[in-house]
């Protein structure tokens, strides 16, 4: 059961880090396409990689969620 908390955390802090990974090796990416849009002062783009992140960071967690349920037979959908 907590295995499934701490994949989910830490898939979230890796999707965060990937600006950080993407600029420090110079690695062509997401992370680096919002690196360079902070930088330019690109709003668009800083709002949509932003956006992109929150969805996949909710998705991922939806996901951990439902698989609690096929996990832990105690948990049941209402």
């Amino acid at each position: 059961m907590q295995l499934l908390t701490v994949v989910g955390i830490v898939l979230g802090y890796l999707l965060a880090g990937s600006v950080l990974v993407e600029r420090i090796f110079n690695w062509p990416g997401i992370g680096l396409y919002a690196w360079n849009a902070m930088l330019s002062n690109d709003l668009a783009a800083i709002q949509g990689f932003i956006l992109l992140a929150a969805v996949i960071y909710v998705l991922l967690n939806l996901t951990i969620d439902v698989l609690y349920a096929f996990v832990d037979p105690r948990i049941r959908f209402a």
